[in-house]
């Protein structure tokens, strides 16, 4: 066990992660040339195109040091705020992490946040300064802003370049002499961490873990904690490039094992695996079920497409088990479900994947985010949905989730962030330069706020310069208001939004004066109205095409022409009771982009 290590890697979104990864797989043999490619371990089209890790990762590499063959496991985490949860179990499974910070750019908000994360469960950090090739690399600058951070000493700080190769070899002689081998004991009752899952469609679920004690061999019966159920491990194994069976994982090591599950569900990130004759007396800590926080109506553009994209969303979900859903039927758009995603970026990524592994072209309603409805009667209800709010004089009070939100942006930037953050309803709660020019805010807002265009807009204000990470910080009652959009008196479900009301009346200005680009004009007068309950806050009117009956009635009396006007006007009323108007598919997305 003295020649295992387990590592991960802590990095902002493109300061690197994956590029020096390639180099530590490159410089210890692990890969050959034939297999070495850019960003090997982000194997997903998506991945590669964004530059952002999604799934994390686990390789394991050998490498040898002053006449000893070491083990290292590289436990990857993908680097996004959505994934938060998978990265706090992958750090739980490490006793290192090499903290990567971009030579050129500083400290950014979520490498502070993983930063957190790793110090909390107690891990040797090694301080590595990346793209010091970069002729715009500031590596003293930056190098005090770590040692701020982190209390180490300068020297302590590896400088390194995941591009040329350089400092490399000095960041895997300091793995192996930094952190410390795993503690465990191999004579114990089997205790392992699941800290990612996959799912293969010819052998079920594949499970990663971590053992901490015990051994697990091809063959044993073992117990998943969390879920109850037991299985037979039919392989287990090191994680190569390509999976390499063993006969046995013992205590410290990091593997697979694969034991014919078919339900994505049943293997749970943060679970503990054991035996079931000899079981551990208590399950490994920090087990948690992803909640999802943003949700959002998912429908197909033709009707007769339902049953296809439910087969969709059902594979997606085999690879994806934090992604919830269920059937919903709306109005205005027929049937389709109601999906629960990690975050705004979760749900790009799902819509994304839908349209370019299963072909499939959606609508998406509105997001919103889950609420809290304290009855008259004192239940409590959970809302995901507008729609299934109950009637206002039911409700005694609306709580919406809040969140902790930090900010690194340069200090010329801090106005124009104070002043979009106080628009979305943010409180600052302080406010730390980190260097001269380099400040640090902390706001706490409601969720609801950033789900829409706050992330976007945050980038335009500080030309891309800002940085953002969130965490929840719980539920706090609010003034909410349901708002509806009513298109000639009927009510248009998928439209439905619940929002503050000092907001309400300028989203419902703004929504109508954009439906009404966005509607084709009819024969008939439309009018698009916004209203809280019986309440009408704001109308627009798509005028009619004139049909030009009046023609052919040139000279004589002008009652000839009036009576046919009189006559047009009776059919047109007629159409207007019978008829439907149809909500093009770019209404429903144009909410997301009332600001443009």
């Amino acid at each position: 066990m003295k020649h295992i290590r387990n590592f991960c890697i802590i990095a902002h979104i493109d300061h690197g992660k994956s590029t020096l990864a390639d180099r530590l797989l490159e410089f210890t043999g692990t890969l050959t040339g034939r297999q070495m490619q850019e960003q090997v371990l982000d194997d997903m089209d998506l991945e590669r195109e964004r530059g952002i890790t999604i799934k994390s990762h686990a390789i394991q590499m050998e490498y040898e040091h002053e006449g000893d063959v070491y083990t290292l496991n590289l436990i990857d985490t993908p680097g996004h705020v959505d994934f938060s949860y998978e990265v706090s179990r992958s750090i739980a499974s490490c006793d290192g992490a090499l903290l990567i910070v971009d030579a050129s750019q500083g400290i950014e908000a979520q490498t502070i946040s993983n930063l957190y994360l790793a110090l909390d469960h107690d891990l040797v950090i090694i301080p590595v300064l990346n793209k010091m090739d970069l002729a715009s690399a500031m590596p003293e600058e930056v190098s005090d802003q770590i040692v701020d951070l982190t209390t180490c000493r300068r020297e302590e700080i590896i400088h390194a370049s995941g591009k040329t190769g350089y400092g490399i070899d000095l960041i895997l002689d300091a793995i192996v002499e930094r952190i410390p081998p795993p503690s465990g004991e191999e004579e114990a009752p089997l205790q392992a961490l699941i800290f990612d899952s996959v799912f293969n469609s010819y052998r079920g679920v594949i499970a990663y873990f971590r053992v901490f004690n015990g051994a697990v061999r091809k063959g044993d019966k073992v117990k998943f904690v969390a879920t109850g159920k037991e299985y037979i491990a039919e392989e287990v194994g090191v994680l190569k490039l390509e999976k390499a069976p063993r006969d046995k994982i013992a205590a410290g090591n990091v593997g697979y094992i694969i034991s014919g599950i078919k339900e994505a569900r049943e293997v749970k990130v943060g679970d503990t695996i054991t035996h079931t004759e000899r079981p551990c007396s208590e399950a490994i800590k920090g087990f948690e079920d992803v909640k999802p926080m943003v949700y959002a109506g998912i429908y197909p553009v033709d009707t007769d497409d339902f049953e296809e994209l439910r087969t969709s969303i059902e594979k997606l979900h085999l690879n994806d088990a934090s992604l919830v859903y269920e059937p919903e039927s709306s109005a205005a758009l027929g049937f389709g479900f109601r999906c629960g995603f990690l975050g705004m970026l979760h749900m790009e990524i799902i819509q994304e994947r839908l349209e370019r592994e299963f072909d499939m072209t959606v609508i998406t309603t509105v997001p919103n985010v889950s609420y809290h409805i304290r009855t008259t009667k004192g239940s409590l209800l959970i809302v995901n949905n507008p729609s299934e709010l109950p009637a206002v004089n039911l409700i005694d009070t609306i709580e919406e989730p809040f969140i902790i939100a930090q900010i690194i942006t340069k200090s010329e930037y801090i106005g124009a962030i104070l002043k979009l953050c106080i628009d979305k309803r943010g409180v600052i709660r302080n406010q730390v330069y980190l260097t001269s020019d380099r400040v640090e805010l902390t706001f706490e807002m409601p969720l609801a706020e950033i789900v829409f265009d706050f992330y976007d807009r945050l980038k335009s204000v500080s030309r891309g310069y800002a940085s953002f990470d969130y965490h929840t910080s719980g539920y706090k009652p609010a003034d909410l208001v349901k708002l509806d959009i009513l298109l000639n008196s009927e009510s248009v479900d998928a439209l439905s939004a619940l929002i503050h009301r000092s907001n309400s009346y300028e989203f419902g200005r703004k929504i109508c004066e954009k439906l009404r680009k966005l509607i084709p004009r009819q024969q008939y007068d439309i009018v698009i109205q916004a209203s809280i309950g019986a309440k009408i806050i704001a109308r627009e009117t798509i005028k009619a095409f004139r049909k030009d009956v009046t023609a052919k009635c040139y000279g004589g009396d002008i009652t000839r022409k009036r009576k046919l006007l009189e006559k047009q006007k009776k059919g047109k009323k007629r159409m207007r009771q019978i008829a439907n108007v149809e909500v093009p598919q770019s209404a429903f997305l144009a909410v997301l982009k009332l600001d443009e």
